[in-house]
């Protein structure tokens, strides 16, 4: 049995309706048919309108630390919840419920994480599932879209400065996405992306304190706008980038995929990453549960209201096999 067919069978185990999920699930398990083709790799085309506004955005926000002390704390307060809230749209939403469907969501809690990944400014739902499921699909190969191989400044942001490569292209339009296509949620947050952005991720944070408590709309909109945005920008980019080179891999020696504290704390859970991409299927993308792992805790929590259900589970049993035959020998249990 093949590692592919192997967790595809224990997804079927742990599933609580013990139904085999879609095809469209199984994307997230990576290609060992695919082969990057020989010769001079394509000339990178650099996207100079990504290059200035990202340097100003970083300029914006490196203002938006230099006002933190003259920002009141309840504006402080507010730019903390708005940076878990848009995390918590690419974390639980775009990326565990989304992109590797390993829980299912109620509407409710659908239109709460699509309007919370507007927040977070990283591309629509069906974008961001898309181009994840090609990075899990063929991960550190010139069809991933944040390739680590290619280096930490690429990986991190480099990527969103120039063209995709052809084969990141090619192998994401023939992905399975029939189940991105028909949820409603995902589309409609599509189809108004642009507009959802500007009220989500900069006319709310903004105008709460100012309205709310009197703060100034500069320092609202350099703090818990700007700032914020570019913080949660950053800690999404490190699960790509440091959790891709450094730490320990006690689960598959044989990827690059790391297990990074710092990531894990500052991408609230995502940092456990190289148990996420030896078994993706799993919600909590950890065996720990909610050890430094707010977006899990978030999910049990959705769960315990009724708003989530069916959560996949990687065994104890399977986990324990696996780390034996593939670890890298740093296992340390809870």
């Amino acid at each position: 049995m093949t590692e592919a067919e192997a967790l595809v069978k224990k997804q079927q185990h742990n599933s609580s309706n013990g139904n085999v999920l879609p095809e469209a699930a199984r994307e997230d398990v990576f290609d060992h048919t695919y082969k990057e083709k020989e010769g001079p790799k394509p000339p990178s085309t650099i996207v100079w309108t990504n290059v200035v506004l990202m340097t100003l955005l970083h300029i914006g926000a490196a203002y938006g630390v230099f006002l933190l002390p003259s920002a009141s704390h309840l504006t402080l307060l507010w730019s903390c919840l708005c940076f878990f809230i848009s995390a918590l749209g690419v974390t639980a939403g775009a990326h565990r419920l989304w992109s590797h469907r390993s829980y299912k969501a109620t509407l409710p809690l659908k239109i709460f994480l699509g309007l919370a990944n507007s927040m977070s400014f990283q591309n629509d739902i069906f974008e961001w599932a898309r181009d994840h499921r090609v990075h899990h699909k063929y991960s550190e190969t010139d069809a991933d879209p944040h390739n680590a191989v290619r280096g930490f400044f690429f990986a991190h942001i480099g990527w969103l400065m120039v063209r995709k490569h052809p084969d990141v292209i090619e192998k994401g339009k023939k992905l399975e996405l029939s189940d991105l296509k028909s949820d409603k949620v995902v589309m409609f947050q599509r189809k108004y992306y642009k507009p959802s952005v500007l009220l989500m991720c900069f006319f709310i944070p903004m105008v709460v304190p100012w309205y709310m408590w009197g703060e100034s709309l500069w320092v609202a909109y350099f703090i818990p706008a700007l700032l914020r945005y570019t913080l949660v920008l950053n800690a999404t980019w490190l699960v790509n980038s440091a959790a891709h080179m450094w730490g320990n891999r006690p689960y598959d020696k044989t990827i690059n995929p790391r297990e990074n504290k710092f990531v894990t704390f500052s991408a609230i859970g995502e940092g456990f990453h190289n148990y996420h991409h030896t078994f993706p299927f799993d919600y909590a993308t950890s065996e720990f549960g909610c050890k430094l792992n707010l977006t899990t805790c978030f999910i049990d929590f959705m769960c315990f209201l009724g708003l989530a259900s069916d959560v996949k589970r990687g065994s104890r049993e399977l986990v324990l096999a696996r780390l034996q035959r593939t670890g890298d020998g740093s296992h340390r249990s809870g």
